[in-house]
């Protein structure tokens, strides 16, 4: 089996690398990428932590979608594979890229919460209708899957992204904070909520299954709401 592994380092030409791998049972992506590192060429560079799908370090782009190397198994991807780094991230080296533009993002919606003006503790009960709302949206680790796959992202600086919105959500329903009005407002700007084309590519290659598509559909009509109620 081969794969055709993406190569680029500064001054560097971009190119596809390809190399042989002996295909066994189990054998994953990752795998694939770490005994050609140490075997083949260890210049290779790429990301990885735990190596059992919950950290994310290791999203990238394979076969055309993006994956956790470590979540995908070799048989049935084909001959050749191809694995080139996320998109609409700046790149550091082969197939590791830089992942500040992820926070940024969540900056630019200020996607944090702010505790309320009371300071009072305030439970929230994991059988209310608030936690069962939010529950399906707050599993995010951060892997950048998502903001790879959307394709508003690409044509837009300015708009936040799917992770960035998704958190603007489970945020928005949290009543503990104390800053809703104020996200709600930033949020209704024309490169916000309205820029998403409801393509759910970010849903689809969510490995926590996750919906940012609904999370930002809820969003909206959250705020259709509020314009209609005058607030």
């Amino acid at each position: 089996m081969v794969l055709k592994v993406y190569r680029w380092a500064p001054g560097a030409r971009e190119r596809l690398a390809a190399f042989e791998v002996v295909p066994r049972a189990g054998l994953t992506v990752l795998d694939a990428l770490v005994e050609i590192q140490r075997r083949a060429d260890p210049t290779l560079a790429f990301r990885y932590a735990c190596r059992v799908g919950m950290c994310g370090s290791c999203a990238m782009v394979v076969n055309g979608r993006e994956r956790w190397a470590c979540r995908t198994l070799l048989a049935g991807l084909g001959d050749p594979v191809t694995v080139r780094p996320l998109y609409h991230f700046p790149l550091i080296r082969d197939l590791v890229v830089d992942m500040a533009p992820f926070v940024e993002r969540m900056r630019a919606v200020d996607a944090r919460f702010v505790p309320g003006a009371s300071g009072e503790l305030a439970a929230v009960g994991r059988d209310s209708a608030e936690r069962r709302g939010i529950d399906p949206a707050i599993e995010c680790i951060g892997c950048g899957m998502c903001v790879s796959a959307c394709t508003m992202v690409a044509h837009d600086p300015a708009f936040p992204g799917p992770a960035a919105l998704n958190r603007l959500f489970t945020l928005q329903l949290d009543s503990r904070d104390g800053a809703r009005a104020t996200r709600a407002s930033a949020a209704l700007r024309a490169e916000s909520l309205l820029r998403c084309h409801a393509q759910a590519n970010c849903t689809a290659v969510c490995p926590m299954e996750i919906a940012p598509t609904e999370s930002i559909l809820a969003l909206r009509r959250r705020a259709v709401r509020d314009l209609l109620a005058g607030r």
